[in-house]
């Protein structure tokens, strides 16, 4: 009697729990940063002023090649490895084919209600989503590049009497922030940049887990970020605590706080800023 090697159970296991990791993260990979300047002035009376100028990804509407098909090992009674059978070979084909074509009918239809109804797989459906950040306040450019690229200049002016972050879009799930600032009740603000940080955040872990899932644990590890710029926090108010290389230096209309954003970047930006109760 010859049998077909089956996944460990082990393996699969990890699979399962993977892919439902993945679901999770599915919301938290929309955006991707690429070449951008980003700045936020923040008073101590609360009011703020912030940019992002550059290109923003995408991710869904990225291009990515099919994973070719690849026959598992067959063995024998004593669990030795021996050649396939061609029966062997072309059930193996047919299980991946049917796998592979629900796996795209799943991750299209969570796509579709990530993206607010629109298909990715649509040519027109970058310019769509451009034609809907030009219709939001801040929004002031938006020009998709291709391949799930747009470069956009956004600013808002405004006061912090509640939360803040940066990207959002109308219709769209929430998604990853580039920026976000929280209040606290004792008058500061904690503003992270977890978008900036070692391999686009969530992004990148959201490829990992993709790997996982499809059990190639020694290659499950995020693609390089596309992350290139800088971000940069000037305030009159009290810096309590930052992750800087130099801390707070001196501006013009207070103090300033630097990171230099790239693959290399250790870890995300995060700041402790105190301003009027």
């Amino acid at each position: 009697m010859i049998e077909t090697q089956r996944r460990p159970a082990g393996r699969r296991l990890l699979g399962g729990l993977a892919v439902a990791a993945l679901a999770l993260l599915a919301a938290a990979c929309i955006f991707a940063p690429g070449k951008f300047i980003s700045t936020l002035d923040l008073r101590k009376d609360r009011t703020f002023t912030f940019r992002y100028a550059g290109e923003v990804v995408m991710v869904p509407l990225q291009m990515s090649k099919p994973k070719p098909f690849e026959a598992e090992a067959c063995h024998n009674d004593d669990y030795e490895e021996r050649p396939c059978t061609e029966d062997e070979l072309a059930q193996q084909k047919a299980d991946w084919d049917k796998s592979s074509e629900e796996k795209k009918k799943s991750e299209a239809e969570t796509t579709r209600l990530l993206l607010g109804g629109l298909d990715p797989s649509d040519p027109k459906a970058g310019e769509q989503i451009a034609e809907k950040l030009r219709r939001q306040v801040g929004w002031n450019k938006a020009v998709y590049l291709g391949n799930g690229k747009f470069d956009v200049d956004f600013a808002t002016t405004g006061r912090l009497d509640h939360d803040f972050a940066f990207p959002t879009i109308e219709g769209f799930a929430m998604s990853n922030a580039f920026v976000q600032l929280s209040l606290r009740r004792d008058g500061s603000v904690r503003i992270d940049a977890p978008s900036f940080g070692l391999q686009g955040g969530a992004a990148g872990m959201g490829a990992m887990m993709g790997d996982l899932a499809s059990g190639k644990s020694k290659e499950a590890m995020p693609g390089p970020s596309e992350a290139d710029g800088t971000f940069t926090l000037t305030t009159d108010g009290e810096i309590l605590a930052n992750n800087t290389d130099e801390g707070p230096k001196a501006a013009p209309r207070g103090k300033a706080l630097f990171w230099k954003v790239d693959p290399r970047t250790p870890a995300a930006p995060t700041a402790l800023v105190r301003l009027a109760p």
